[in-house]
């Protein structure tokens, strides 16, 4: 595993990041292919094993249990400074309002078993609240010590630009990492929100790495539960397929080329990009143990190139 600190903080995080929406009581209808607390244990654990310490989280993940889940398994197999938990905010009454943000951070602290997070991360923006008020109510959590980190999730460029603004201009706690919706089929944030990270040196931290297993296989749609019912998934990527499957056959090639799987390939691009941990999310041990062999690919210019070369324009996916 290789270790990397987090935009420009000291928090050392591990270049892969678990996703926790896979965890969670199945009851709460959050996703059919949600596992329950022993089967996300044995998951964290075999995580842990592979020394991945970046682990991502919500307070809306399963109505909350993947939060609780998260936590139990942490305690039992690790000291918490030794990992670095990440959890959001936005979905949820009042969104990104002073009362919700003090309210849903103490629901996630608890459901955690945990005094403080390492990232709190917004999880949309909030066209309601005034940013001056979320971003001032999100500094107090740092001043708290409830937060060592913040983050983002997916915007608009001009959005998290403001937001940053706001918090520099009156002193308070800027944003470290950005949580976006970026893969080799979708690539629309590379126009704006990307540079404006780069150039402030914000940590990329993108969800959908493998864009829900399509960058994983050369066949589009699998026998899965997750592939016959993830809704999100399919509004996001099958309006594209036909011009998306090039791009896929393509990572398929270079797979062959370096005797390594497509996952690697497509991870192995994302590093090359200058992401500092992509989060995947995974129902079985074997992809975790596939995704952490992404460190012995190294692509050179030419088949990034070859990778990129066939992209199209792809409608907004992610931002609000």
């Amino acid at each position: 595993m290789e270790y990397i600190n987090l935009g420009q903080t000291d928090i050392k995080v591990s270049r892969l990041c678990v996703g926790c929406m896979s965890f969670g009581d199945p009851a709460s209808n959050f996703h059919a292919w949600t596992l329950d607390a022993d089967e996300s244990e044995s998951l964290i654990k075999h995580a842990l094993d592979l020394g991945i310490n970046f682990f991502d989280t919500a307070n809306t993940y399963s109505a909350g249990t993947s939060e609780e889940y998260l936590g139990r398994a942490i305690r039992k197999h690790i000291a918490r400074d030794q990992v670095v938990l990440a959890t959001k905010v936005y979905f949820n009454e009042g969104k990104l309002s002073r009362q919700a943000i003090l309210r849903e951070i103490d629901g996630s602290l608890k459901r955690l078993g945990t005094d403080y997070v390492d990232l709190y991360i917004i999880h949309r923006f909030d066209y309601e609240t005034p940013i001056e008020e979320t971003m001032e109510t999100l500094d107090g959590l740092v001043k708290a010590g409830k937060v060592r980190a913040l983050g983002a999730s997916a915007m608009y460029g001009y959005q998290f630009h403001n937001l940053q603004q706001v918090a520099e201009k009156n002193g308070w706690t800027k944003f470290v990492s950005m949580q976006n919706h970026y893969n080799l089929l979708y690539r629309e944030d590379e126009r704006e929100l990307i540079p404006i990270c780069r150039q402030q040196q914000v940590a990329l931290t993108p969800y959908s790495p493998l864009a829900a297993g399509r960058l994983s296989r050369l066949e589009w749609h699998a026998d899965t539960k997750r592939s016959q019912t993830d809704k999100t998934a399919i509004s996001k990527y099958d309006s594209m397929e036909e011009p998306d499957s090039v791009i896929v056959k393509r990572v398929q090639e270079l797979a062959q080329k370096h005797d390594a799987t497509m996952t690697q390939i497509a991870l192995a691009w994302q590093l090359a990009k200058g992401v500092t941990a992509p989060i995947i999310g995974a129902t079985k041990a074997q992809y975790f143990d596939d995704a952490a062999g992404v460190f012995k690919i190294k692509l050179n210019a030419e088949e990034i190139a070859f990778l990129e070369e066939p992209y199209v324009p792809h409608k907004i996916v992610g931002a609000l």
